[in-house]
């Protein structure tokens, strides 16, 4: 028989487990559900999971669920009881090593910073009132109804800060123990995404394929006992039983190309690129004679700093620099430091320096600039907005993410795009949105568009229904196809071009 030892997140405690707890209890399996209470410090939240493991009979198979702080005690507890634990649960968290701070677990970095300043003399992390905007700082609370929430703001219990500030210790017992990842797609975690960074090479995703590492994808948010406790718990079930979807390592050889990397849909001519320090330039003929406007493709992120080919040699960047410069325009790719959900302000400082450094060449008309973004690159919109100088005629975007997602932990003002468009008085907008995206980067679009609509922004949708994100190596059909060419020339346009 299974036995589950579900280990509350932040500011929860047993109630919020209680549908879930009830589900698996009804197919058959014993549940505990570990109050971690008002304890001082990490190591006291580890023993009361360990107490909790140690009143269950030798024999049976333990399955350890921890969801976000919980992760921590969790594994703490498996470290110290390794031999009783058959697979450990990550619910809408990342996997913790020793040395890890459960402070990460704050999705704020602002408030990390604070309160790693102010841990060292004691107290406690107040929990969040029962403003659903409050709750929603702490996480998606896509699925989780009005009802549930007020549940859980009126059993929400602050957290000691000593819990937060000390460093987990592991003696390395537990590590090799089957794990599974159970992601949360209104969170902006999801499989593809793991695929993707395990495409850069990412390490921490490499460590992880394991035959003995298996994940689930929910589609809700961070609070899952909640939205979905149902399938939560048929979930945790399946991965008692050893199923679930499983990393496969990237032969660089055989392996399939993720989008980024595949041919651009269009046959473009093979114009060629002058590489000065950061920035490529795409120069149509005749340039010198007579300045000419110019397209720069700012990329997305995080790409991870040692990724190679950099973002400015992908093939799906090239290919729009390169069909600007074949219809007249100065095609512009470059490489920024968005190597962290943290790195706005660098990426920000970065794309300003490059778009300074293409101005200044005199092939280019330093009056007619466009600049059009990708992915992970649309909150570096957000600052052009905000104070559009009046040589930029244009914007783009291409599948973007238009506001940090739920579960960066970033809450930056200076990034957040709908906040601008607002309030009007924008730059001309081209936005390319496909139809197969993840929830929650769906979701940053549709409050974009939204937002522009209430603020009368000058923006123009161009949809590609049956398209995937970073559709331009991926889908070659014929309408991706209009889509890129409509978008271009709409750009074009707006710098006198078309």
């Amino acid at each position: 028989m299974t036995e589950f030892v579900l280990v509350p997140g932040l500011f929860t405690g047993p109630d919020a487990w209680r549908e879930t707890a009830g589900k698996l209890t009804a197919e058959g399996a014993k549940v505990h559900v570990v109050d971690l209470g008002a304890a001082t410090d990490l190591e006291a939240h580890i023993a009361r999971v360990v107490a909790a493991v140690d009143t269950i009979t030798e024999g049976q198979d333990i399955v350890l669920v921890g969801h976000d702080y919980g992760a921590y005690p969790a594994v703490g507890a498996a470290d110290r009881r390794a031999e009783r634990i058959a697979r450990i649960v990550y619910l809408d968290t990342g996997p913790v090593q020793d040395g890890a701070v459960a402070l990460a677990a704050v999705p704020d970095q602002e408030l990390r910073e604070r309160l790693a300043e102010e841990g060292a003399g004691g107290g406690e992390l107040a929990a969040p009132s029962r403003s659903r905007e409050e709750w929603r700082r702490w996480g998606s609370t896509a699925g989780v109804s009005d009802e549930a929430l007020d549940r859980l703001a009126a059993l929400a219990s602050p957290q000691p800060l000593a819990t937060l500030l000390q460093p987990l210790r592991l003696t390395g017992a537990g590590k090799g123990l089957p794990t599974t990842g159970v992601l949360c797609a209104d969170s902006g975690a999801t499989i593809d995404t793991l695929r993707m960074l395990l495409s850069f090479g990412d390490p921490t995703i490499k460590a992880l394929v394991r035959p003995d590492v298996t994940f689930f994808e929910l589609p809700t948010g961070h609070w899952p006992m909640l939205s979905c406790p149902d399938e939560l718990a048929d979930v945790l079930l399946r991965a008692a039983a050893d199923e679930g979807t499983r990393l496969e390592a990237v032969d660089e050889e055989e392996a399939a190309q993720p989008g980024y990397l595949g041919p651009f849909l269009l046959d473009v001519p093979e114009i060629p690129r002058e590489r000065r320090g950061a920035i490529d330039l795409y120069v149509p003929e005749g340039a010198s004679a007579e300045p000419r406007p110019a397209v720069v493709i700012v990329h997305g992120g995080p790409v991870p700093e040692d990724a190679r080919p950099t973002p400015r040699d992908w093939p799906t960047l090239i290919g729009y620099a390169r069909l600007a410069a074949s219809r007249g325009a100065v095609g512009v790719t470059l490489d920024h430091r968005l190597h962290a959900v943290t790195a706005y302000p660098t990426a920000a400082e970065d794309v300003a320096a490059a778009v300074a450094e293409v101005r200044a060449d005199p092939r280019v008309d330093a009056d007619r600039i466009a600049l059009w973004f990708f992915s992970g690159g649309g909150p570096l919109t957000a600052p052009w907005l905000s104070e559009a100088p009046a040589w930029l005629r244009c914007l783009a975007a291409g599948y973007p993410i238009m506001a940090p997602l739920p579960n960066w932990g970033v809450n930056d003002p200076r990034f957040r795009p709908a906040d601008v468009v607002a309030r009007g008085g924008t730059p001309p907008f081209v936005l390319v949105r496909v139809g197969r995206e993840a929830p929650a980067v769906a979701a940053t679009v549709a409050e974009f568009v939204r937002a522009a609509e209430a603020g009368g922004a000058p923006v123009e949708v161009i949809d590609v229904p049956d398209a995937p994100h970073a559709f331009e190596g991926l889908d070659h059909s014929d309408r991706a196809q209009e889509a890129v060419r409509e978008a271009m020339g709409r750009v074009l346009g707006r710098l006198g071009l078309e």
